[in-house]
């Protein structure tokens, strides 16, 4: 029988993060204060993040060891399985080598728990009693949910609004582990008003829900914000997926030359990349790695890299960003994890120094694509996940169309089972592609 699931056992797990920042050939530019332009210092921030995460956030130590109890309750999930996609293989008649790192294994369905367990855990140290963030599809909010009731925090969740109209069991998921979860925008900050008495219909967006979240925390002193993309620590935190990724593969003798990873923040594409990045930019290995957005909001395909804030209203320090604009409403699409105006400076400078490239894909075929891996490998992907897939069989195609036998990996990061009225809309025709 062919090999299909590539595991590791519990004690295998990473016991250290990857920091690529010490590696990469163009530092990251620093984060400047939204009133003076100036570059902001550990005190900026402290009103916001407990001081170990802020170390984090520039740190230059290339592994950064990874808690006991972070590691203990990775422990639940982790090491997360790695598949062989024969029967896509199959499907595609491709002699390339699929592969997929399947993080929908977690307790919330998806790679988000990776950095929402040592947030927690860093705010539960410092003494703060609650955190704030925002979601858009709902996995991190959902992750997040799940981090502070195992860690006894309180938490409070602002989520795009269109979906929370879209996806109501990932709001009735958080709800269950502990959270208070609104709608954004709402009545419940400055941000939200403003925004409601410009658009009372506004749909939302992962910045204005951004702006809301930043506000109640600086408003309370026993919150701090929490943010699961973007940030340099939170790049840090995924990457035990692509650590793992290396070690599985490596007990098949096999190294891909094809890495895919859909793009909003950039977090899952950062997890599934940057260990491997890591050999690329060391002149050890060489590989081509994708990064996967909607065209919709295609930041890295259709924006411009610049100085921007990270939230719409403009509460967030200023980063240096493929970014399609602050005040950009995307449109509301059924990936709405990846419906952000921005990526990571981290995933930013990279593709500006060209050691990663990007595509964009319109929603009809990302679903066409989910539905052909579902009917052949019989996981059902979010969305967001879909992208990869989408980019997957494509360069799985061009394999097949030269002959060549290249080893693709991609990061399945999240399962698609709140998301079957998405899935609906598609069957019935009712999904329209949103450029």
């Amino acid at each position: 029988m062919q090999k299909t699931i590539i595991t590791l056992d519990e004690n295998d797990m990473p016991k250290k993060w990857y920091n690529i920042l010490p590696d990469m050939p163009t530092p990251v530019s620093p984060p400047l204060h939204p009133a003076t332009k100036e570059p902001i210092g550990p005190k900026d921030l402290s009103p916001l993040f407990p001081m170990e995460l802020i170390k984090q956030e520039v740190s230059q130590e290339r592994f950064i060891t990874i808690p006991d109890e972070v590691r203990d309750i990775y422990a639940l999930w982790r090491p997360s399985p790695l598949y062989r996609a024969h029967r896509l293989e199959k499907e595609l008649k491709t002699p390339a080598k699929i592969y997929y790192k399947y993080e929908g294994v977690s307790p919330a369905g998806s790679h988000k728990p990776n950095t929402a367990i040592p947030q927690a855990y860093y705010n539960m140290k410092e003494g703060i009693e609650r955190l704030a963030t925002e979601t858009g599809a709902g996995q991190w909010g959902s992750a997040l949910a799940l981090a502070t009731t195992l860690f006894k925090l309180k938490c409070t969740v602002y989520m795009v609004k269109i979906s929370y109209q879209q996806k109501p069991y990932r709001k009735s998921l958080m709800h269950l582990w502990g959270a208070d979860v609104i709608p954004s925008p709402s009545n419940k900050t400055d941000s939200g008003k403003k925004i409601l008495s410009k658009d009372p219909d506004s749909p939302g967006s992962l910045g204005i829900a951004i702006s809301e979240a930043i506000e109640d925390a600086a408003h309370h002193d026993d919150t701090h914000y929490s943010l699961g993309s973007v940030l340099n620590h939170v790049m840090l935190h995924q990457t035990v997926i692509g650590q793992e990724a290396k070690e599985q593969l490596a007990q098949v003798e096999d190294y891909p030359d094809v890495i895919i990873g859909s793009v909003g923040g950039g977090s899952n594409f950062s997890g599934i990349s940057f260990p491997f990045l890591m050999d690329k930019i060391s002149g050890k290995k060489d590989m081509e790695v994708i990064g996967v957005e909607p065209t919709a909001c295609p930041s890295l395909t259709g924006g411009e890299f610049r100085y921007d804030f990270g939230d719409t209203v403009g509460l967030t320090p200023l980063l240096k960003m493929y970014t399609m604009g602050h005040d950009y409403i995307p449109p509301a699409i059924h990936a709405g994890g990846l419906r952000y105006h921005g990526d990571s400076p981290i995933v930013s400078q990279l593709y500006e120094d060209k050691l990663i490239s990007a595509v964009a894909y319109n929603q009809t075929e990302v679903f066409k694509a989910g539905v052909t891996f579902a009917r052949s490998e019989g996981i059902v992907p979010a969305p967001e996940s879909s992208h990869a897939i989408k980019c997957a069989i494509d360069k799985a195609l061009e394999c097949k169309k030269s002959g060549e036998q290249k080893t693709i990996l991609f990061n399945l990061s999240g399962h698609g089972h709140f998301d079957m009225s998405a899935y609906d809309s598609y069957f019935s025709g009712g999904m329209k592609d949103i450029a």
